[in-house]
């Protein structure tokens, strides 16, 4: 009693799992009776374990006469040979339709070594390839694709990286895995992994999102444009959907974007340029109109202008406007104090080159470092970047335009220098006017 109560044990066991398996199974014996018939292979070809088991292959029944002694030779040979075998066969289903499924056929041998039967596990073949193409697809992302392609598990860390991801990220793909955002990116990471919070919870956004960052690399920092998408990760095998991660793809749009920003830049630049000539060309004051021409610089560049003019011997400055004040620049008239600047700054640089000098402060923004490198420039508080300009007209040296931004802004770059410049010269023609 026992001993059956474990065989009836062992069979219930081993038919539920048949019966739960997502593959088609059957199986024969030695002399091709089916034992085995489980629900998905009822599924595919509408035949029950009842009606199937016990029949001498597929003959009569799931496949056509001509096909049926093909099919039941190619099933039974693999008893003979090594490993598993794959065939494809047109078998027929219950209500008589027709069918290409394929198999992978392996021999039973029995306790004695010799053959004892064979097992199958078949598929509709439109199913296989499908599953062949995802496997493909992914291993062709996780290869060398195009785009960068990076998993990114709950916990908002790299899992896998695919070869383009790291080359965007300046490293190698086993560094990146399990490290936190945080420590491959210095800008740009809150909005990242709001983005994949987001994603987590909600379901991929309905677009590509466009992000700005800027990488931490063994040569400094780069900042970067990066077009993503993303994906939300959920297993198939669970009752309820369980979040796995995220998938992220990106692509670096860097340079296009640049390009965008700085055709955008350059056509607002432009028309304030006229649009200051046109509300200077209405100032009877040409120092009024200076006033006016830096005001009009000042919006989306800097936070001050100072104009300093030279006085004496070339290497006096003297203060004469800060803006924007609203005010007209003064002249400054004999015995004027100038501006205590030392012998190294920026303004005395421009001079001596007759150029635009460029200046930051070190340390970090709002440091006393900071603060004490604004204060010793005769420079208004919280300044972070300074351009300075030299003023001429018509072969001469009239004095030095300094524009000043804050900490929330990047440094001035060569453009921003060569903008400067053009404003200065303007501004100059207005001040050599209003000395005459």
């Amino acid at each position: 009693m026992r001993a059956s109560g474990r065989g009836e044990t062992t069979d219930d066991l081993l038919a539920a799992l048949l019966d739960g398996m997502d593959a088609a199974l059957c199986a024969f014996d030695s002399d091709g009776v089916i034992t085995h018939w489980n629900r998905e292979a009822e599924r595919i070809l509408g035949w029950s374990a009842a009606e199937a088991v016990g029949r001498r292959g597929f003959a009569g029944w799931a496949v056509r006469a001509a096909d049926a002694d093909d099919v039941q030779e190619r099933l039974m040979s693999v008893q003979e040979a090594p490993g598993r075998q794959v065939h494809e066969f047109p078998l027929l289903t219950k209500e008589g339709g027709r069918i290409l499924v394929r198999t992978q056929s392996a021999g039973v041998p029995g306790a004695d070594g010799r053959p004892a039967g064979v097992y199958c596990a078949f598929s509709e073949v439109h199913a296989q390839i499908d599953l062949e193409r995802s496997i493909a697809l992914s291993e062709a992302l996780m290869d060398d694709a195009s785009w960068g392609v990076v998993l990114v598990d709950v916990d908002l860390r790299p899992a896998v990286v695919n070869a383009h991801a790291a080359r965007a990220f300046g490293s190698g793909r086993t560094t990146l895995l399990g490290r936190p955002l945080g420590e491959l990116l210095s800008q740009g990471v809150e909005e990242l992994e709001g983005a994949l919070q987001h994603v987590l919870a909600e379901g991929a956004p309905p677009g590509p999102v466009e992000l700005w960052v800027s990488l931490r690399t063994p040569e400094g920092e780069r900042r970067r444009c990066w077009r993503c998408g993303f994906l939300r990760l959920a297993s198939p095998l669970a009752e309820e959907p369980v979040p796995l991660g995220v998938g992220w793809l990106f692509q670096d749009v860097t340079e296009a974007r640049q390009a965008e920003l700085d055709t955008g830049q350059v056509r607002f630049r432009s028309n304030q340029l006229y649009r200051a000539g046109r509300a200077a060309a209405e100032c009877a004051d040409p120092a009024e109109a200076a006033a006016v021409r830096l005001d009009f610089a000042l919006a989306g560049f800097a936070e001050h202008a100072l104009v300093d003019v030279v006085a004496g011997d070339g290497r006096r400055l003297v203060r004469s406007a800060v803006s924007p004040s609203g005010l007209a620049l003064v002249l400054p008239g004999p015995g004027a104090i100038p501006v205590r600047y030392e012998a190294a700054h920026p303004a005395f640089q421009a001079l001596d080159r007759i150029g635009p000098v460029r200046a930051s402060a070190p340390g970090a923004p709002g440091s006393e470092a900071a603060e004490g490198w604004a204060r010793a420039r005769q420079w208004p508080a919280g300044a972070a970047h300074a351009l300075c300009t030299v003023l001429r007209s018509r072969g001469r040296t009239l004095g030095v335009l300094t524009f000043v931004r804050g900490p929330s802004r990047p440094a001035f770059d060569r453009a921003d220098a060569a903008y400067a410049e053009e404003v200065g010269a303007r501004v100059a023609a207005d001040l050599d006017l209003a000395a005459r």
